[in-house]
């Protein structure tokens, strides 16, 4: 681009000193046109790589890009725990998945590197919130979790439901909530705040992370796995002895959060997470990670 603009202001001098000696000389005269027309080119050129840089990265406004990067990278929070948003390559380890996607198009309208931290579960995230680990992170909203994070509108949304014996007694949603009946949770995940909150008689079995869950269901012979309703239903594709039940306990609404206190750039996660599902960026995300199947959130009001 400063090659541009110094071949435009040579072509702009030697085109005032052809007009200024070629007076009586039709010869210089097409030579100062010559001139003229490339400066103009050149100008042309340097205002078209002008606008489409503008149109490849969006301005980012005061205080946003110090707000959300403020070690200078991005810090986002992938959290593997739920496979619907986040995938762990079983060769490299490499994450993948449509909140790895978003981090990273953030990351480039900011301007700067992003670094990936990785969990096992949400409440491991949510955790590391108060050791200052990362910048933003994408979990489900829940009451308890919005007095220290600032929510944007879910970008996704998934169903809590329950895994069961295939030959069990629990027909209905409702059944579960009920006397001797234990429920495996994956601890401080979005389901397991909301069940810690709505059931009444049934007893909460905490396990470490949701795929854990399923592991001490099936080995302690719970009655019950709460659970993300993809993974229930990829475990019961193999698992012939159990059955995922109809229907949904809740819905998990998926969104982005940095920590409280960061207005500037809570403004802008809001903005962005509104057009990343107008665009069709979240869309696409999900059908490239095989989780088609996903909601993508309605349009949501930004505030």
């Amino acid at each position: 681009m400063t090659a541009t603009i110094e071949f435009a202001e040579m072509a702009k001098s030697l085109c005032r000193e052809g007009l200024t000696n070629s007076r009586n000389s039709s010869e210089l005269n097409v030579k100062a046109l010559f001139y003229r027309s490339m400066a103009l080119a050149a100008v042309l050129l340097l205002a078209g790589a002008l606008l489409l840089s503008c149109a490849t990265v969006p301005t980012v406004p005061s205080g946003v890009r110090s707000e959300l990067a403020r070690s200078g990278k991005l810090r986002a929070a992938i959290n593997f725990g739920n496979p619907v948003l986040a995938q762990k390559d079983p060769a490299t380890g490499e994450p993948s998945g449509v909140s790895v996607d978003l981090a990273r198009e953030l990351g480039r309208r900011l301007g700067v590197p992003v670094e990936l931290v990785t969990f096992d579960a949400a409440g491991k995230v949510f955790d590391a919130l108060k050791a200052g680990a990362w910048d933003v992170a994408f979990l489900a909203i829940d009451p308890a979790r919005a007095a220290d994070i600032a929510f944007t509108a879910p970008y996704v949304v998934v169903e809590g439901t329950y895994l069961v014996p295939a030959d069990s007694p629990l027909r209905t949603i409702g059944d579960v909530d009920r006397e001797g009946v234990r429920v495996a949770v994956g601890n401080k995940s979005a389901y397991d705040l909301y069940l810690t909150r709505t059931l009444k008689r049934a007893q909460i079995v905490r396990a470490p992370t949701s795929p854990a869950a399923i592991e001490v269901f099936v080995r302690d012979n719970l009655e019950a796995a709460a659970g993300v309703k993809q993974p229930l239903l990829q475990f019961a594709k193999t698992n012939p002895n159990v059955r995922v039940m109809d229907g949904r306990f809740m819905a998990i609404e998926q969104a982005m959060g940095t920590p409280k206190g960061r207005e500037a750039g809570a403004r802008y996660l809001r903005e962005f997470v509104e057009e990343m599902k107008a665009s069709g960026f979240v869309a696409t995300g999900l059908e490239r990670s095989g989780q088609g199947d996903a909601t993508v959130a309605p349009k949501a009001p930004v505030q």
